[in-house]
């Protein structure tokens, strides 16, 4: 389990086993069962989080009707942005979707790390770049996409949610009504 997390982090940038230990002192590992909260509104985001198992979905309410944002799938790392840096209550919501695995790094320990191990902050570098750059293409993707191009991206990029997801939080994440998921699904 910790070795898919560090295979992963090292993906994102090199880290030696010295880093790794560091960075061990600083992650928790939980279970948390279906449909709890990870993150609640208003609470404050004090860490990045890494699915080992299970899916989980970030959403916000909008006019009395939640609306889903993102969905992180087995081995990918999700926080609630602007919550993380800004240290103010989070308008996102984190809940589980499965019974899922998560692992915790402190926001605390990664900040103390990225002044002393030029490992971990290039790893911190890397790893907000690439957020950046998924939260970019997100915008492109509901700005200039058809909802049926957006959808098939969503097949061809990440099946398993569309596979475990509730199709209301699958039609929300692309920005469209159930029926017209269930239209396009029809029609492919």
């Amino acid at each position: 389990m910790i070795a898919n997390y560090f295979n992963d982090l090292h993906q994102v940038s090199p880290l030696s086993m010295e880093s790794r230990k560091a960075l061990s002192k600083h992650i928790s590992v939980k279970k948390i069962p279906r449909g709890q909260y990870i993150l609640k509104y208003e609470e404050i985001c004090k860490h990045i989080y890494y699915v080992n198992k299970g899916l989980i979905r970030i959403f916000y309410y909008k006019n009395g009707k939640d609306i889903t944002e993102w969905f992180a799938d087995e081995r990918q790392f999700f926080f609630s942005i602007i919550s993380y840096f800004e240290q103010k209550g989070s308008q996102l919501i984190i809940e589980t979707l499965e019974d899922s695995e998560i692992i915790f790094l402190s926001k605390e320990g990664q900040d103390a790390l990225r002044k002393v191990n030029l490992e971990i902050a290039n790893l911190i570098i890397q790893s907000f770049t690439y957020s950046l750059i998924l939260s970019q293409k997100r915008m492109e993707s509901l700005q200039f996409e058809s909802a049926a191009k957006r959808y098939q991206n969503m097949l061809k990029d990440h099946p398993g949610i569309i596979n475990k997801a509730p199709l209301q939080h699958v039609a929300s994440f692309l920005g469209i009504t159930q029926e017209t998921l269930s239209r396009i699904r029809s029609s492919l």
